[in-house]
């Protein structure tokens, strides 16, 4: 896989020297076990992958690019690049400007934007509509497009789908930047209607199945299905394809529940006409840090930091496996440990700040774990990681201490 330029600012002398060197002893993946960086009295238990993924770095190798080769020019970033707010800061401290916020409602007047003015897609990817207003305005939204390979991977799955007459389900969340971008390549050709997790899968199998009355499809699902779409005739073939950033095992769960409903409705010999299989739209860095997130999970430890913006996807879903077991804060960066006695996290599911007081164990030693999403810097944790180390007493000198372990 290719390598990036990206930022030295981004580049970590800690964590980073960690990873690289599990990537040198284990290049094909095998080994999922966490890494334990032991400075005595405190001890962190990192993930065997977490940060940057391959979309991430190749999006901020393109708009830092954009900034060199455009001088004194106005550059903007349709919405959020990534899904981390030191990253984002920095492309607005260098003079770039949002068009729009992550939902899609506009934060300037778009009449502004000119011909001459740059305009970068993010990572999720960008509507037809949206790249159809800057062609609109002369401006060229593929010159510096940041969208996921992945992410066109779905596209291109759901493509083929629609030329093979299948609805699609979109398993995502419909007011994200990369759903509402998947919807809208995908009902160029095809039927498709949005659904968010499990429960909404077993609703959505019922009404397949007649089991529920067609108006629970109109109550739910409506405002989140394409134009036209007909329950009773539009659920006869079926695919899965999903927004890359929830979580894998789920987008799986929900596809081999449809497999089911079809199999059910339309017996064995005919599965292969009515339900298509597409586990390869799975996304491989999503897989892999939640794989080897569920690998911490047999780890002893008596908390978690998960590292990453709160808007990302990707990182709720790490939060959520892990305060399974542990108990677990969800944070931005090291500001957000205001003491040994106070931590300040995001509750994802309320959308909210909380403080939570007496976080730190006393006991040691401190076993601690520690990862990030996809979309987050791994000088973040480094940060996080001394900010633990400035709380406990005593502890070894982690510079000495990755050098030890690295040999």
């Amino acid at each position: 896989m290719r390598s990036f330029e990206i930022p030295d600012h981004y580049r970590s002398g800690l964590i980073g020297r960690v990873k690289a060197h599990r990537k040198a002893q284990d290049p094909r993946k095998k080994d999922l076990s966490p890494t334990l960086l032991d400075l005595g009295p405190v001890r962190f238990v990192l993930a065997r992958h977490f940060g940057f993924c391959y979309g991430v770095e190749n999006a901020i190798e393109i708009s830092y690019k954009a900034l060199e080769e455009n001088p004194g020019k106005r550059i903007f970033l349709l919405s959020q690049m990534i899904h981390n707010p030191a990253v984002n800061d920095d492309l607005v401290a260098r003079g770039m400007r949002f068009v729009q916020d992550t939902e899609g409602n506009l934060l300037m007047d778009w009449d502004e934007l000119t011909a001459d003015d740059i305009v970068i897609i993010p990572a999720f990817g960008t509507t037809l509509e949206t790249e159809a207003r800057l062609k609109e305005k002369g401006i060229d939204p593929l010159r510096y497009n940041t969208t996921c390979p992945f992410v066109e991977k779905v596209w291109k799955r759901s493509d083929q789908l629609g030329d093979q007459r299948y609805t699609v389900i979109i398993h995502g969340k419909a007011v994200h930047e990369e759903t509402r971008a998947t919807f809208s390549h995908t009902v160029r050709k095809a039927p498709a209607v949005v659904l968010r997790d499990m429960a909404e899968a077993e609703l959505l199998g019922r009404i397949i199945l007649g089991e529920e009355p067609l108006e629970t499809f109109e109550r739910v699902f409506r405002d989140r299905a394409s134009e036209g779409f007909d329950p009773a005739r539009d659920f006869d073939r079926v695919g899965v394809v999903n927004q890359t950033t929830m979580l894998a095992t789920e987008t799986q769960a929900i596809a081999d529940h449809f497999k089911q409903v079809m199999l059910r409705k339309h017996g064995e010999a005919d599965l292969k006409a009515h339900f298509a299989d597409t586990r390869d739209t799975l996304c491989y860095a999503t897989n892999d840090n939640q794989d080897a997130t569920n690998e911490l999970l047999k780890a002893e430890a008596d908390l978690a930091l998960v590292v990453g913006g709160y808007n990302s996807s990707n990182t709720s879903h790490l939060v959520e496996l892990l305060e399974q077991r542990f108990p677990t804060y969800f944070i931005k960066d090291e500001a957000e440990i205001l003491s040994a006695e106070t931590i300040r996290h995001f509750n994802y599911p309320a959308h909210k700040l909380e403080t939570t007081k007496d976080w730190l164990p006393v006991a040691r030693p401190l076993t601690v774990i520690l990862t990030s999403g996809a979309s987050c810097p791994d000088t973040l944790l480094d940060r996080v990681m001394l900010r633990v180390l400035d709380l406990v007493e005593g502890a070894k000198d982690p510079v000495a201490a990755v050098e030890e372990l690295v040999g």
